[in-house]
């Protein structure tokens, strides 16, 4: 298999809920540029790599250019786990529309990307609309909210098909978005504003920089139990996290002391992070994409340190796991970055990382963001600057959405 370079972007109702992704690949070649290239064998990856651990339950959004949705390879691959979503240069053609509502009848799932609301795509796709299940409409391009665009998707929401809001990268999109009425949205937005305004619940933020501080400042075992016993909600959700199937004991923890006894400060300190992002929407904690983001980043952050630096310490293992859990606490809080971790009292090359994007610390954490937002160059570039083997940050990526999957599939078991 070439070097795959895979990205994966959660799918948001309006519940804040992930429901779905998209999984894009890039492989290594001077015509890679900043873009993912679409190739058929995705599938055939995915379905090498596992699918159930890149995705979970989920389905997965995949590009079909015209080749793919033309030749006979189509009925070769399995369709129950994903949405084929046709790309916008494909001809709507008598043979297309033969095939669009052949692989229908199939049972395949179908979606057009990068559908414009207007009169005129309503035109061009008018007769294979009733054969797909989702269009996704692209709000990193101009689209107005006016009263032709709000008629053209609610034509289409009567069609029974659902609308997809791509490209969701700053609240003013997020609003033209639900103006229109769209159902799903995909995004780097989430993770940057407050989406869910309506829906969010701020923890007691001064109660839980305390607790942090406690714990990092090796305070006394009673005083930092009695500081949970101020915080119920904290402690509940912390211990039946500590005894999901996220976390390997023999026995069942039965209360804060005997965390603090048997598993340590500087783990525990480590979940209480998560925790806390856990709370950050409702009413389902246990799949909120704040937590499962900050996981991921938390995970890539020390699995690329160690190729980097194979030589890194503990300590420096350590920073980088905080850069990770750090880096979406001013969203957590809706706060000034700068003023929060300054109440936090951490570390400088921590701080510069995140503020800075400073040492190997903060590169790594700009690779990160540069992952998410589907660069696959400032991957290559990253490889060849470090003298790394070429696609082991693919590799990693895998990993990584690998072990989120079994996070989340852990704290989905967890009652109550």
């Amino acid at each position: 298999m070439q070097n795959l370079y895979f990205a994966r972007q959660p799918i948001l109702n309006r519940e804040a809920r992930v429901d779905f992704y998209e999984v894009l690949r890039a492989q290594k070649s001077q015509e890679a540029g900043n873009g993912f290239i679409f190739e058929s064998s995705l599938l055939e990856a995915l379905q090498k790599i596992g699918r159930q651990s890149v995705l979970g339950k989920r389905r997965a959004f995949i590009k079909v250019d015209e080749n793919l949705l033309m030749g006979a390879k189509i009925y070769t691959l399995s369709h129950e786990f994903f949405i084929f979503a046709l790309t916008s240069d494909i001809e709507i053609r008598e043979d297309v529309i033969k095939r669009v509502r052949d692989l229908n009848e199939k049972g395949f799932i179908l979606a057009i990307d990068d559908f414009a609301p207007s009169a005129a795509s309503m035109s061009k796709y008018s007769k294979i609309v009733d054969e797909v299940s989702f269009v996704k409409i692209d709000f990193n391009r101009t689209v107005l909210v006016n009263e032709e665009s709000k008629e053209m998707v609610a034509r289409v929401k009567e069609r029974g098909v659902s609308v997809v809001a791509t490209n969701v990268s700053d609240k003013l999109r997020y609003g033209f978005a639900k103006s229109l009425g769209c159902l799903f949205f995909q995004g780097y937005y989430f993770s940057k504003a407050k989406m869910f305004e309506e829906d969010q619940c701020k923890p007691p933020r001064l109660n839980i920089l305390k607790l942090y501080s406690l714990l990092a400042n090796d305070a006394d075992f009673e005083v930092i139990v009695n500081e949970f016993k101020k915080n119920s909600s904290v402690s509940i959700l912390l211990l039946k996290y500590i005894n999901s199937g996220a976390f390997h004991f023999k026995n069942k923890i039965s209360s804060i002391h005997h965390i603090l006894t048997l598993v340590g400060r500087e783990p525990l300190s480590k979940w209480l992070m998560l925790v806390i992002y856990s709370m950050a929407n409702v009413p389902n904690p246990k799949t909120s994409p704040l937590m499962l983001m900050v996981k991921n980043r938390t995970v890539m952050m020390e699995r690329i340190l160690k190729e980097a630096v194979p030589d890194a310490g503990k300590s420096m293992m350590d920073q980088a796991y905080f850069v990770g859990v750090l880096s979406l606490i001013d969203v957590l809080f809706e706060d000034d970055m700068q003023k929060i971790l300054d109440e936090m009292n951490v570390y400088d090359v921590v701080r510069d990382a995140i503020l800075k994007d400073s040492g190997i610390l903060g590169e790594i954490y700009a690779l990160i963001r540069d992952i998410e937002e589907f660069n696959p160059k400032a991957m290559m570039e990253f490889e060849e600057r470090h003298d790394l083997e070429s696609g082991v940050l693919g590799k990693i990526m895998i990993e990584c959405m690998k072990e989120v999957a079994v996070f989340e599939v852990a704290l989905s078991s967890i009652e109550g």
